[in-house]
């Protein structure tokens, strides 16, 4: 869905774009050909953990993403990237995504999504709307416009001692270990525990932990 967001100066400003792509043939052709585009500038790399180390070094305006590098997520990569101080967009480029992932990308500050069949043009009016700060849609998604458009939900918030107790429950520690190595009882570890439940929406110790790998990983 093409956004009406680029405005002349934006589009006439050098865009440094980061395509992470782990098949090499597919990021090699299109880094070269959008090269190409006037006042743009493309690198690529093939996974999350190469692309963490250039943007540590060097400044992208924007991400162009893959959703599916082998065992890693695209999910995986905004939390990581905030955190070493990367304040650019993120473009999800991508042969398939499910309508609940799209979702839960775009709640988590991505951009946009970008369907791989969609057309070469495409894709570079969908970098320049999302590098200007707008956002971009395959048509795919376009019943999730209203979402993207919403400000990113905020996750709830965890103070220190939640946090804690996270970590240590993702770690495996037992309620009584946990208790031990902050030097609290274990009842008060109990009721963190169901702070914590309340605060996700869970009900278990497994549930926890899998939610807190796929949403809250930021704040462990």
């Amino acid at each position: 869905m093409n956004g009406d967001f680029v405005t002349e100066t934006i589009a006439q400003q050098t865009i440094r774009a980061l395509l992470v792509d782990d098949h090499a043939l597919f990021r090699e052709s299109v880094s070269k050909v959008l090269s190409a585009e006037p006042a743009m500038e493309v690198d690529h790399c093939a996974s999350i953990r190469e692309a963490l180390e250039k943007l540590s070094h060097q400044r992208y305006d924007i991400v162009l993403l893959d959703h599916d590098l082998g065992q890693v997520r695209a999910s995986q990569f905004l939390p990581a990237a905030r955190q070493i101080g990367f304040e650019g967009r993120v473009l999800v480029v991508t042969a398939w995504v499910s309508e609940m992932e799209a979702r839960r990308l775009l709640r988590q500050g991505v951009g946009g999504i970008f369907v791989k069949h969609g057309q070469l043009t495409e894709l570079i009016d969908g970098i320049r709307t999302v590098a200007a700060g707008g956002t971009w849609l395959d048509r795919s998604f376009a019943s999730m416009q209203d979402d993207a458009s919403a400000a990113p939900q905020a996750p709830p918030l965890f103070n220190d001692r939640q946090r804690k107790v996270m970590r240590f429950v993702l770690e495996g520690l037992s309620n009584k270990e946990i208790a031990w190595q902050l030097q609290i009882s274990e009842s008060y570890v109990k009721a963190i525990l169901q702070s914590l439940f309340q605060k996700t929406g869970v009900r278990t110790r497994g549930q926890l932990v899998r939610v807190a790998v796929e949403q809250y990983e930021d704040q462990l």
